[in-house]
């Protein structure tokens, strides 16, 4: 029987200097994650996610019970190191919670890191394009959707019109085929608008947004397409990304 033996190695330690982005997830959402990696998976950047716990059905209370465990799942990305951005993955949850509410939990464990979230990453991307009136798509049942037109009223935006597939599981959202959605879309009268807005981080809609776009002849902002644009703008990676919607090209 031999006598164990370490052969003692001496690596190169390197440090990374790629800006790091947190991302929340629920843990009923299918699809933000995927979208991340698809769309910076060649950029000098480090993404790191982690799940909040959250039940079906989509409804206002379900939201606020996210509200708690923020900090906790914040502070399990990367424990004890800075994050520039965290990204909070939920858009009709940021509006039951509050942005300003959100920011304080991520801080709380993260105190020099930014955060951004779907809909406020959206309202961004309106001003900088310039859009002001609009249409809306979005997966939720109608309470929800209460919720958000509201929100987006108090943002200065004008809805032409508001449509709904009124789903109540992301794991139903998930599954909404890309050839539904642009079937759907098509309905919508894009004639009177500057743009239209897709809300949900859980519905896969980025893979035919410039699709959409070139043959609606219009400019759709979604939830995951707006806020990866607000976190790569955040840190400086400024370099259009073509493929996913004028947004990412327009820096």
């Amino acid at each position: 029987m031999n006598n164990f033996k370490q052969n003692d190695l001496k690596p190169i330690i390197q440090n990374t200097t790629n800006p790091r982005v947190g991302v929340i997830t629920l843990s009923t959402d299918f699809t933000i994650e995927q979208d991340f990696r698809k769309i910076c998976h060649s950029l000098p950047i480090d993404i790191f996610f982690n799940r909040i716990p959250f039940i079906n059905p989509l409804n206002h209370e379900n939201y606020l019970k996210m509200a708690h465990h923020i900090s906790d799942v914040s502070a399990q990305i990367l424990p004890s190191e800075d994050v520039d951005i965290v990204a909070y993955g939920c858009t009709s949850g940021t509006i039951a919670i509050g942005a300003e509410r959100i920011k304080q939990e991520v801080n709380n464990s993260k105190p020099n890191a930014k955060v951004t979230t779907p809909i406020t990453a959206a309202i961004k991307a309106f001003n900088y394009l310039g859009i002001k009136k609009i249409a809306v798509l979005t997966p939720y049942p109608k309470d929800v959707n209460e919720t958000v037109f509201n929100y987006l009223n108090e943002n200065n935006l004008t809805i032409d019109s508001f449509s709904s597939f009124n789903l109540e599981y992301d794991s139903e959202i998930a599954q909404v085929s890309l050839e539904s959605l642009q079937k759907q879309i098509a309905k919508i009268d894009l004639s009177n608008v500057d743009g239209l807005f897709v809300s949900c981080t859980a519905l896969k809609i980025v893979d035919v947004l410039d699709k959409i776009e070139k043959l609606q002849n219009t400019t759709i902002i979604s939830s995951n397409q707006a806020i990866i644009w607000d976190c790569l703008r955040s840190v400086n990676l400024k370099k259009p990304i073509y493929g996913y919607g004028k947004l990412l090209e327009l820096f």
